[in-house]
C-alpha cells in the first residue's frame, strides 16, 4: 500500500511568480528617468552681476560658465574658446528644446563674454541668455 505524503505535489512545486514585480520596478526606472532633469551643470561657481530686470529662465539646460580669469566651463569641463560652438551645438543637439544661458562673473572681461555669444550664436542660437542676480529695490 503506498503511503500518501502529508505535502500534495502542487505544494512542493510553488513558487513566487516574480514577472509582476520586475515590471514594476522597470516602470518605475522609466519614469524616474523621464521626469529626472537634464540640466548641464557648468562646474564653476561665478558672482553674477545685479539687474533689476532680471527674469528666471525655467529651462536652462545649457549653462556656459565664464570665470573671473576667462576660463570657459561647459559640463564640468574647462573649455578653450575655440572648443565653445561645438559644444554648444552637441549639447543644443542633445536637447534641441534647451535654453543656453551663459553666466559670466562679475569681473570677467567684456571680450570673453562677446566671444562666449559669438560661439553660441555660429551654433545656431541666436536667444542665449546671460544669467544675473536679482538686484534689491530699495
Amino acid at each position: 500500500m503506498r503511503r500518501k505524503s502529508s505535502r500534495s505535489s502542487a505544494d512542493q512545486n510553488a513558487e513566487i511568480d516574480m514577472t509582476p514585480m520586475l515590471d514594476i520596478v522597470f516602470i518605475m526606472l522609466i519614469f524616474f528617468i523621464v521626469t529626472s532633469s537634464s540640466v548641464k551643470e557648468s562646474g564653476l561657481d561665478v558672482n553674477r552681476p545685479q539687474a533689476q530686470t532680471a527674469e528666471k529662465k525655467e529651462h536652462a539646460h545649457i549653462i556656459v560658465a565664464i570665470s573671473p580669469a576667462g576660463e570657459i566651463w561647459i559640463d564640468k569641463h574647462v573649455v578653450d574658446i575655440r572648443a565653445v560652438r561645438a559644444n554648444v551645438a552637441r549639447l543644443h543637439a542633445e536637447n534641441p528644446l534647451g535654453a543656453v544661458v551663459i553666466t559670466a562673473d562679475r569681473e570677467t572681461k567684456t571680450h570673453v563674454l562677446v566671444s562666449v555669444m559669438d560661439q553660441v550664436r555660429l551654433a545656431g542660437i541666436s536667444n542665449a541668455s546671460i544669467a544675473t542676480e536679482e538686484a534689491e529695490t530699495p
